[in-house]
């Protein structure tokens, strides 16, 4: 295929995957049937799941699981987890179970603090700026209140806004950086419907203000638009015993393994390299149930990650230490999420995973998805402490492989055999699979 095709968008679902298949595969056939097998029977859910987005062709299955046994601030919860990666629920699960019976996760929201920015540009006196700033400030709140009324009403609304000088980044560069409460939704498309019109508001004052020169009250607005970099809006989970109620059956030397583990998570406190993939195992829990929850991961990511580098290093966003024979292990993050809105009010399989959480504020949500963070991280350092992490991880990994190579049950039986006493490879189950089958 080497030309652009005109008007797609407005091509049938039909007419969209004929051309697919036609100009990209060498069977147009089998892929229009693969296509079609992982369509919904029910059409009214095929199109409710056609509607989420743009010149949607299929649905793309990823594996939804639950990890059940996580004591959390003294009640136990199920959680679910959306992801395709092995192992994953294994270890939460194992997490949970291992710290149900030592006290259980610990959580508190610090703060639940939204942001939003008007980026604008301003040629003049700053002085001017700042008094019309500081005489403006109150129509930014009088005149929004009809989209704050609704908001204000559960408890969430505007908290303040102020004037921010970037000249020093960029030559006439500032900000209007605001901050909201949104309560039990994530609040993206009220938190811009406020920034746009704070925007209006802005050029419009400035074009009546009289000390302004004709140069200054004409400010250019470049955007307006919420940051997914939430540092004020954070929760914090911990787990903690006795060093010695860490004993278990991988775990003989408690001291040990304690001392063994603080001394990982300081590696990927001091060490970026490794930290960024300490961090990835943190989110995979984090990932995982956010996805269930009709929460956007992608935004999470990106915030999480930059809170991860706010000292200007890139470091561990857990963190252990043994005291007074007590160990601790803990986790902050900042998780901007939502209950109400967006999709957790349409996809059916959102709406269970809620329901499954006892239908959690958002607050309660961001406790709950913590913990799943904490949960992997302690399952992945304990594993790379002990064991190694490819003991669990390509045991799991075994079921894909068999998959792959579309093993029969007797197969599966015998290589399943061989295994638990064999070191798991990919290149040693494909060696075994094919002498087990040159044999028959």
């Amino acid at each position: 295929m080497n030309k652009a095709v005109a008007g797609f968008s407005k091509l049938s679902k039909e007419e969209k995957i004929n051309w697919i298949a036609s100009a990209y595969f060498s069977n147009p056939e089998n892929a229009i049937q693969l296509l079609k097998k992982y369509w919904n029977s029910d059409e009214k859910l095929q199109k409710l799941h056609d509607e989420f987005i743009e010149n949607t062709i299929s649905n793309f299955y990823i594996p939804l699981g639950v990890a059940p046994n996580f004591l959390i601030n003294g009640k136990y919860h199920t959680i679910p987890m959306a992801i395709e990666e092995s192992s994953v629920v294994a270890a939460a699960s194992k997490s949970a179970k291992f710290w149900a019976s030592r006290g259980g996760f610990k959580t508190t929201v610090i703060n639940t603090e939204k942001i939003g920015q008007v980026h604008f540009i301003f040629k003049g006196d700053v002085s001017k700026l700042e008094l019309f700033f500081v005489q403006t400030k109150a129509k930014f709140f009088s005149e929004t209140e009809n989209l704050t009324k609704n908001m204000q009403l559960r408890g969430g609304g505007i908290l303040d806004i102020t004037l921010e000088d970037k000249t020093i980044l960029l030559p006439n560069y500032f900000q209007l950086h605001a901050t909201f409460e949104t309560k039990d939704s994530m609040g993206a498309n009220f938190i811009n419907s406020c920034l746009e019109q704070f925007a209006n508001i802005l050029k419009s004052e400035a074009q009546a203000y009289e000390i302004f020169t004709e140069e200054e009250k004409n400010i250019e607005v470049v955007m307006s638009i919420l940051s997914n970099y939430v540092p004020n809006c954070v929760v914090r989970a911990e787990v903690s015993c006795p060093l010695e109620e860490l004993a278990e059956k991988h775990i003989p030397n408690p001291e040990a393994f304690a001392e063994r583990f603080v001394r990982a998570v300081q590696i990927a406190e001091v060490e970026p390299f490794r930290a960024v993939t300490h961090n990835k195992g943190i989110m995979n829990g984090i990932d995982a149930v956010i996805l269930a929850t009709g929460n956007d991961f992608r935004a999470v990511e990106a915030g999480v990650h930059a809170y991860a580098a706010k000292a200007g290093q890139y470091s561990s966003l857990s963190h252990a230490k043994i005291e007074n024979g007590i160990f601790s292990f803990w986790l902050e993050v900042p998780l901007a999420l939502g209950t109400v809105g967006g999709l957790t009010s349409l996809h059916p399989l959102v709406k269970l995973s809620l329901e499954m959480l006892e239908n959690p504020s958002a607050s309660e949500l961001m406790e709950i998805v913590v913990v799943a963070g904490l949960a992997q991280n302690f399952a992945a350092l304990r594993s790379l402490t002990t064991t190694g992490i490819q003991d669990g991880h390509m045991k799991m990994h075994l079921n894909n492989i068999l998959n792959q190579f579309e093993a029969t049950t007797e197969e599966r039986h015998l290589i399943q055999k061989h295994f638990k006493n064999h070191v798991v490879s990919h290149s040693g189950v494909v060696n075994f699979i094919e002498n087990l089958r040159q044999k028959i």
